[in-house]
């Protein structure tokens, strides 16, 4: 069975940035850990699914994507510095979940959900990087077709549930402690 819409697959890869010598190691999806999601419902980045659309279960894949097909060019100005008191929960500011490193999902003003690196926590401000953390990346993928089959409704409940605000998008299924943070299958 070939990879179409609406097939369950699920691929073991290596995820590589950067350019010649210079590449790293951003993530790995393993045979006993794969990436498993529904093609075509929007839950993969579109030339990702491009790349894979066809395949069948056995075949390799490698291929590359640049920013604009990715996660965007880094723009400075998703680059911001906000009042510590945007971070209060009952008038108090918690240095440990709000220091620097930390992911902090986040609402713009018109209720779009965001996720914030913090750069840095200054005295009266914490200074939040709202680029995605690939962005102006060039993603290598090399990997391999684990399995393509038609949804079962217990699929399309789990992966839709994953896919849910606050869910754990790695495909770890219970094993998953994301809690707004990455994820640590």
């Amino acid at each position: 069975m070939n990879i179409t819409a609406n097939k369950f697959v699920a691929v073991s890869y290596d995820l590589n940035v950067g350019e010649g010598e210079e590449r790293e190691l951003m993530e790995r999806a393993t045979v006993e850990h794969p990436l498993k999601f529904i093609f075509g419902l929007g839950a993969m980045l579109p030339a990702f699914e491009k790349r894979l659309s066809g395949l069948a279960a056995g075949d390799t894949f490698r291929f590359s994507l640049s920013p604009e097909h990715a996660y965007g060019e880094y723009l400075e100005e998703n680059v911001v510095e906000l009042p510590k008191n945007v971070f209060e929960v009952d008038g108090r500011f918690d240095d440990n979940y709000i220091s620097e490193g930390n992911t902090v999902p986040m609402r713009s003003s018109d209720g779009e959900q965001l996720n914030g690196s913090v750069l840095e926590v200054k005295e009266n401000t914490v200074l939040m990087d709202f680029n995605h953390p690939l962005a102006g990346e060039t993603l290598h993928f090399d990997g391999k077709v684990l399995d393509v089959h038609e949804a079962t409704a217990g699929e399309i409940a789990e992966l839709s549930n994953s896919m849910q605000p606050g869910g754990c998008q790695c495909g770890c299924d219970d094993r998953c402690d994301c809690n707004g943070q990455q994820c640590s299958c």
